[in-house]
């Protein structure tokens, strides 16, 4: 499997260093349809802003994309598109594997509501200073996953890979979630891991899919 990466940040970086049949592209070897070509998936870890640029060719491209990219809109003409054209692209805010078992952690914590009178919901996230969106998608996920209004706070210092945490809060008793990335290489792991589960199942269905959905095919879940 050859991967097309587009994105040669901390994340990017590990994704070529763990699978070397990677062809890298940046500012100074773009991606064309030519080069496309020769690759079997794309993963990309570009800021939002210049992602969304690419997408057209990508489409073009025909090949299966798994993406990280962030801070920007889904187009429903775009998620259309990929589906008429019967691809698979798989989208995240976080790719790590152990994200999906919190996912299922929080969905359950959901249901306080319906045991308690009175609950409040904080949501708090850590990354480094580099990171640009604040709060972060995985944060913005989290409050989706629990279906209910939350607190969400931010902060951004030093070299933080990734942490988030997530606090139920009653009269009576509390209770905490917290998800601590300790090496990057979990992201691009997990990227790798979607990009050969595309790879290797040709009866995927077809449109955008989160990882989380892929996690759980996989998990029968």
């Amino acid at each position: 499997m050859k991967i097309a990466l587009l994105g040669l940040g901390k994340t990017g970086g590990q994704v070529a260093k763990l699978h070397q049949a990677t062809t890298s592209f940046n500012s100074k070897n773009k991606p064309t349809l030519e080069k496309l070509a020769d690759c079997d998936i794309v993963i990309s870890f570009l800021s939002g802003d210049i992602f969304t640029e690419y997408i057209p060719l990508l489409i073009e491209s025909k090949l299966p994309v798994i993406t990280g990219s962030t801070g920007f809109d889904w187009d429903q003409e775009v998620i259309d598109q990929i589906k008429k054209e019967k691809l698979t692209w798989i989208k995240a805010h976080n790719f790590s594997l152990g994200m999906n078992i919190v996912k299922s952690m929080i969905e359950t914590l959901s249901k306080a509501t319906d045991l308690y009178e009175h609950v409040d919901f904080k949501i708090h996230d850590i990354h480094h200073t580099n990171k640009l969106d604040s709060p972060s998608g995985t944060a913005l996920s989290w409050e989706k996953w629990l279906g209910q209004k939350a607190t969400i706070t931010a902060q951004r210092t030093g070299d933080v890979v990734g942490y988030h945490h997530l606090e139920m809060d009653c009269p009576s008793e509390s209770i905490k979630i917290t998800h601590e990335a300790k090496d990057r290489s979990i992201f691009a792991s997990g990227a790798i891991w979607a990009a050969k589960a595309v790879f290797n199942d040709q009866n995927l269905e077809h449109g955008l899919i989160d990882f989380s959905s892929l996690v759980n095919k996989h998990l029968n879940i």
